[in-house]
Order: structure tokens, then C-alpha cells, then sequence
């Protein structure tokens, strides 16, 4: 039978969570099992949802209610009861049961055929590589800065600057959306313009993620209209807008983008250690489920941080072997060119380093800093140190003086 297995977290006292497990079971199927005759037993059987494993997590005591302990649950829903969407199995697995107190949405285990109907991100890490032509290092990008209020001519020079300090993408602002001063389309026509110039002059080849922004029912012919423009990618606040219509433009063929996921909102609903859902469901296996070709994500390194265990399976989710093609994980905040050997370690060559204040707040602007970065991420792959490989490249070791290792 199709299906999918949801894995919950939930606090009870010892002896409960069997029955509590039956109850969720039952509640989000078909309501009733035992007081049904057996011929709606039989019919109903295919509906009816079923607890798979029980565990109770003795040692772990709730830290406000000591008489309390951590259970966990897997709960198996049949695929006859929902539609092959997103909304609808989240609905399903977690509608009205995020509303019963303590209990957290861990993960999802979709069968092969349910996951057949999820084709996932349209480039890829794979993709994203060609379009590039880079394939044995990590991407290097960066963003813009203080540019709400600015014109495009402002924009236009930023975007240059960063370019020519070599690194791989470019994205918006996930908070700049389509205004007067710097427009949906000026954005791309000027960005476009700019990079030609750019990868002419220095053979380097550098994209940039436009902010796809406005009402829903909008997007579609927004997106259509940017790769009519000839735009290169685009960043789209995927949590406040639902994956469901992340979906729906990475499988729109007449929008063909590679699709950058930002997190903006998502910890409104991951943040917390007892309800929600978790950071690695949602920013990675839904999010690459539902198509996005990056995601980005706190990293654990910086102020705005996750949990490094948090972080580090939301990028195991992004990049595992699966019939869905792997998207990148894109850790940030806090990123300078000192925690390239980490960021390396932590997520290898199939990642993308990210960074705004750490190629912005070089002393020799966006150019210097992302050169450093570039030379940081040279060294950890020539397995030469960054305070030795500082001493023959100006820019890395202002950035290590800076910001340290």
C-alpha cells in the first residue's frame, strides 16, 4: 500500500504514548476503528492510518514538567486518503494535530511511488555546475547590500564590483521587491548587461538570482517574463509564498530557472524545540522535494545561528543519493573567508559559500573580498593553511586580520 510515514516528537508520562499514538492514528484517517462493524472494518481498512513504532525516551525529561518524558512516534498514512501534494499531506500528517499542544513534525518518509510524483529540482547541483562550467569546488556567493532606496545605477555598480571579485552568484536581496527605483525587469536587464560586460573582460562567468516577488497568481507570468529578459536565476521567499508554489514553477516549462529558496519566515514555524516542524524537514527534503535548485539556511557558525546538528543533516537532506536530484545547501550568516576549511569540512565541494558583510566589509570593497574567498577556497583545496597562504595573497590576510580564522 502507497503511502507516507510520519516521525513525531511529543511529551507524556511514561505508559501514554501507545495510546496517544493510536488516537493521532485514527483522529487524521478515519476517526473510529472499534466501534465500526467488521464490513466497514473491511472497506475502511485502506484508509485507516497505523502506528508503526512507539518509543519512549526515558532519560529525556520535559525541562518545565519533570514528570513528563520525550516520546517518539512513526504513524503510517495511507495515499488513498490525500491528493499527491504538498499542502494536502501536510494537511493530512499535520493539519489540525499542530494544534494539540507539544508535538513536533520530525521528518516524512515518502514511499517510491508517492516520491514519483515529485520530480525535484529541474538543474541541480549537476545543472547549476554546467551552467557554470565549475565542478571541483565549492560555488562562492554573495549579495547585495544596502540597496532599498538606491537606483539602478546603484545596484548595476554593486553587482559589477562583486563580479569582479570572482565570485559564482549573485543574489538579491530577499527583502527588495519590485519598486520604482529598481524594477522586476530593470534588475535583470541591467544585471544582464553588467555580467556580459564582466565575463568579456575577465573570462569569469557570474549569475544573478532576481527576487521574485508579488502576489501569488502573479508569479508564473513574472517568472516567464524574467527568462524572456534573459535572467539567470531566481531567489523566491519560498515559506511565506508555500512549497506548493515553489513547485509550480520549478516544473513550468516555460520558466525553466534554476530556483533559489530563502528561509525568510521559516523559523516562525522551526524554531522551537516542542512544535512545528523541523529545520531539516522543511528548508531540506520538502524543500528540494518541492524543487528548489538552492536552499539556503542559518549557518552554524555566525549570530543568527543553528544548531551545528541541525544544520548539518539539513545539508545531508539536500545533497543524499535519492531519485530526486540533489540541490545545494547554502549555509549563511556570519560567513567569512576564515571558515572556508570549516564550511569545506562540514559540506564539501557540493555546497555554496555565502556571504554579504564578509565580501562587503572587506577593506578593499566586494572585489577584494570575494577574491579572498576565492583564495581561501584555493588553499583548503591545495591543502595549503590560510595563514601560510595569506602570506602570497594580499587580500586573504586583510580578511584573516579582520575577521580571524
Amino acid at each position: 500500500m502507497s503511502g507516507i510515514t510520519a516521525h513525531y516528537q511529543l511529551y507524556g508520562k511514561s505508559g501514554s504514548f501507545e495510546k496517544k499514538a493510536e488516537d493521532i492514528a485514527l483522529g487524521l484517517t478515519i476517526g473510529s476503528w472499534t466501534d465500526l462493524a467488521l464490513l466497514e472494518q473491511e472497506q475502511l481498512k485502506k484508509h485507516k492510518g497505523n502506528v508503526i513504532s512507539v518509543t519512549e525516551l526515558k532519560d529525556i525529561q520535559h525541562p518545565f514538567h519533570p514528570e513528563i518524558i520525550k516520546g517518539e512516534i512513526k504513524i503510517f498514512y495511507p495515499a488513498a486518503n490525500f491528493s499527491t501534494d504538498i499542502p494536502a499531506i501536510l494537511t493530512t500528517v499535520f493539519g489540525k494535530l499542530s494544534l494539540d499542544g507539544e508535538v513536533k513534525l520530525l521528518d516524512l518518509e515518502f514511499d517510491t511511488n508517492l516520491l514519483s510524483h515529485f520530480p525535484g529540482p529541474r538543474f541541480g547541483i549537476k545543472g547549476v555546475r554546467e551552467k557554470l562550467g565549475v565542478y571541483e569546488r565549492p560555488l562562492i556567493m554573495s549579495i547585495f547590500k544596502g540597496v532599498i532606496g538606491r537606483d539602478i545605477e546603484y545596484l548595476a555598480e554593486q553587482l559589477k564590483q562583486q563580479a569582479y571579485g570572482g565570485v559564482d552568484l549573485v543574489k538579491d536581496d530577499e527583502i527588495l521587491f519590485d519598486n520604482p527605483l529598481t524594477s522586476f525587469e530593470s534588475r535583470i536587464t541591467a544585471g544582464r548587461e553588467v555580467l556580459r560586460q564582466v565575463y568579456e573582460e575577465t573570462g569569469h562567468r557570474t549569475l544573478y538570482a532576481v527576487n521574485l516577488s508579488g502576489r501569488t497568481f502573479e508569479l508564473k507570468d513574472k517568472a516567464k517574463k524574467a527568462r524572456e529578459l534573459g535572467a539567470d536565476a531566481l531567489l523566491f521567499n519560498v515559506h511565506t509564498y508555500g512549497l506548493d508554489a515553489l513547485q509550480m514553477l520549478a516544473e513550468d516549462d516555460e520558466i525553466q530557472l534554476p530556483l533559489m529558496a530563502h528561509p525568510a519566515y521559516s523559523g516562525a514555524f522551526t524554531s522551537s524545540a516542542y512544535y512545528g516542524v523541523s529545520t531539516s524537514l522543511v528548508l531540506g527534503k520538502l524543500t528540494r522535494y518541492a524543487g528548489a535548485d538552492f536552499s539556503l539556511f542559518p549557518s552554524p557558525y555566525g549570530s543568527v545561528a543553528l544548531e551545528r546538528s541541525i544544520a548539518l543533516s539539513l545539508g545531508e537532506e539536500l545533497t543524499k543519493i535519492s531519485t530526486v536530484k540533489q540541490s545545494f545547501p547554502v549555509p549563511s550568516a556570519g560567513i567569512h573567508p576564515g571558515l572556508v576549511p570549516l564550511l569545506m569540512n562540514d559540506y564539501g565541494i557540493d555546497s555554496i559559500i555565502n556571504a554579504g558583510g564578509g565580501i562587503h566589509g572587506h577593506p578593499a570593497g566586494a572585489t577584494g573580498g570575494g577574491l579572498a574567498f576565492r583564495q581561501a577556497v584555493t588553499a583548503v583545496l591545495e591543502e595549503i593553511p590560510l595563514v601560510q597562504a595569506a602570506k602570497q595573497h594580499s587580500e586573504l590576510k586583510t580578511a584573516l586580520e579582520l575577521w580571524g580564522l
